[in-house]
This record gives C-alpha cells, sequence and structure tokens, in this order.
C-alpha cells in the first residue's frame, strides 16, 4: 500500500528518525538516458518495498519542457547544475532541505555548497564530470587535447563526428577555442563562433545524445563527449581515448531534486538518502562512469575506475576548467540563434 502521510506528517516522520525511514509504494525517477544503475535500483527497492518507475530523457531542454508542461509525472529527477536555478525559479521542485538526512555528512566539502544551489535546500549530487572530446586513435594519431579535433577538424575525422544535443557544451567549445570564457557574448567573439561552427557543420555526421555505443562499436570516430561517457566507451574499444582540451573546459554536475508536484514525497526523501551512502553512490558510478560526491564511494568502486585516466583529471585541467552556470537570457538568445543555424 502506498504512504499517504501529508506533508507535515512526512516532516514529522523524518524527524523523529533523522532523517531515515522504511517505507513502502513507489517512486518514479526522471534522468537522462543510460544514466541509472539498474543495480542500484533493485537495492534501493529492496531495501525500502518500493517500486521504482524509471523515465529517460536526452537534453536538459526537454527535461525542462516536460515538467513544466506537466507532460512527465515524477518524484524525483536528476537536472543539470546549470539549468537547476531555472528550475528553482519557475517553482518546479521541492526545497526538500537534504542537509536534515543522515547520510547528507558524507558529501565531500566542495560539493555540500554549490552556488547553482546554495546550501544544498534543494538538490544533492548525483555525478560530476568534465567535458572534453573522445576519439579513436586508430584513425587520428594527432594531438587530441583540443576542441580543434571537432570544430576545425582534420580530414581523417571529417564525415565521423557527433557534436553532441547539448547548445550549451558546442557554443562553449567554440567559445574557448577563440579564447573566451562562459557565456562570453562579444560581438566580434561570437562572430569568430558562428563562423567557425558553421564552416564545421558539414564534417559533423550526428549531434545526438547518447554516443557511447556508437562510438565504442566505430560508427562515430569522434566526439564532444563527458568523461565517463569515453571511460565507458573505452572499456569496448581501448582505442579510444579522451582529451581535455587546452583552451579550457568545464565542469558539470547532475542533482537530485524532488519536484514540487511529487506524490511520493517520503520516498523520494528516501532515495536522495540512499544514494548519498558510499556504497550506493559507487553502484551509480561504476555503471555511469562518473565520480561521485559521496566521500569513501571510490573505495568501492572497480579498480578501473580508481585508475582510469578518463576520472584521474591533473590539477592544472581543473584549475583552468569553468563549472557551468546558466547564461542570462539575452545571452542563451544569441547562442540560441547559433544554435538554430547548425540545426537546420
Amino acid at each position: 500500500m502506498p504512504l499517504t502521510l501529508s506533508r507535515t506528517g512526512i516532516a514529522l516522520a523524518f524527524s523523529c528518525a533523522f532523517g531515515v525511514v522504511k517505507a513502502e509504494g513507489t517512486l518514479t525517477l526522471y534522468n537522462w538516458e543510460s544514466y541509472t544503475s539498474a543495480q542500484m535500483i533493485e537495492k534501493f527497492e529492496k531495501e525500502h518495498n518500493v517500486a521504482v518507475e524509471l523515465v529517460e530523457y536526452e537534453s536538459s531542454d526537454t527535461a525542462l519542457a516536460k515538467v513544466r508542461d506537466q507532460s512527465v509525472a515524477a518524484d524525483v529527477a536528476v537536472v543539470a547544475g546549470n539549468y537547476l536555478p531555472l528550475w528553482i525559479a519557475e517553482d518546479l521542485v521541492l526545497a526538500a532541505h537534504p542537509s536534515q538526512l543522515d547520510n547528507f555528512r558524507n558529501l565531500t566539502a566542495q560539493w555540500v555548497d554549490p552556488p547553482f544551489d546554495p546550501g544544498r535546500k534543494f538538490s544533492v549530487p548525483w555525478a560530476w564530470g568534465v567535458v572534453g572530446v573522445a576519439i579513436h586513435t586508430d584513425v587520428y594519431k594527432g594531438d587530441i587535447d583540443t576542441w580543434s579535433v571537432v570544430i576545425d577538424p582534420p580530414k581523417e575525422l571529417q564525415g565521423t563526428i557527433n557534436i553532441g544535443a547539448d547548445m550549451n557544451e558546442v557554443i562553449y567549445a567554440a567559445v574557448r577555442y577563440h579564447g573566451g570564457k562562459m557565456c562570453d557574448a562579444d560581438p566580434q567573439l561570437l562572430r569568430q563562433v558562428r563562423n567557425t561552427l558553421v564552416k564545421a557543420r558539414p564534417a559533423w555526421a550526428s549531434m545526438e545524445y547518447g554516443s557511447v555505443q556508437k562510438m565504442a562499436t566505430g560508427h562515430f570516430k569522434a566526439s564532444i563527449d563527458w568523461n565517463g561517457a569515453a571511460l565507458r566507451q573505452r572499456m569496448i574499444n581501448p582505442t579510444i581515448r579522451f582529451g581535455l582540451p587546452r583552451e579550457g573546459t568545464q565542469i558539470f554536475s547532475d542533482n537530485v531534486v524532488i519536484l514540487k508536484r511529487s506524490t511520493n514525497v517520503a520516498n523520494a526523501r528516501l532515495f536522495m538518502n540512499f544514494i548519498m551512502e558510499p556504497r550506493n553512490a559507487a553502484l551509480n558510478s561504476a555503471f555511469h562512469g562518473y565520480a561521485s560526491a559521496v566521500a569513501g564511494a571510490e573505495q568501492f568502486m572497480p579498480a578501473s575506475m580508481r585508475d582510469a585516466p578518463e576520472l584521474n583529471i591533473p590539477a592544472e585541467v581543473l584549475r583552468k576548467a569553468q563549472f557551468t552556470f546558466a547564461c542570462p537570457a539575452n545571452v542563451q538568445e544569441q547562442y540560441a540563434a547559433i544554435w538554430t543555424e547548425l540545426s537546420q
């Protein structure tokens, strides 16, 4: 039987139990495609007698639009850090105060108070990583630590590149390639960005999300990608390497929130608490391939992850990288105009 406590009752239940209770019923998770460990979900279901339904999406814009127009009914969602302030501003998420949960103490210091959710009033971390380029080094043997391999590509890679489906990541790659920074909208810079991307467009095979299998099997030979996805590709095809562009890259974070329209808030809080336990966080990371913000999770990860070059990012790269954040509306409009031209 589903748990039917009122929100007041829920708050009291969690207060009395210091954030952890047993429950039963259902939970719907809205997450990126191929980003959820089935083993972790199965463990949660068995421990808490909660049946989990997984609904997946392929872009941050799609996820926001479907939650905004209520075409997706879910309890918890995984939201990119740079989009989370917009979800909060539009009153789509519940102020769940996850710091009250027992396992919140397991978060590493740098993720306790992120700029996109000050004080962690709304979210807990799912994963974090960096954006770079994945390359088949049996096809291209040149320098891979540069955005030029996908936005000013060499002959060997032309016609084999998946540029990805995230507007901000593609625009950002070209902005950094031309010496700019996150959300830069200098007119001369944007002319250079637009011209570079329009010139490169014929060399791209695709602009799609979720390239792990197509990269691993050689359908694509290069892609703008995330380090965890590149790790999964290399585990299937050892010729694939992950390049960290010297021009500068970005650090991203995805985060779990409870939707304002959730009908299973108690189970959603249980899920938040569950994924902050090191063993459970490790199960998730072992599937999706990204680093965890939960201290101690690494000791339960496979050795192949602990030693993976994709996850051991050099300090100088991180110092030069920028955290993703939401650009002002006028900047987004200019980026969207370029993206629309590329998408036609």
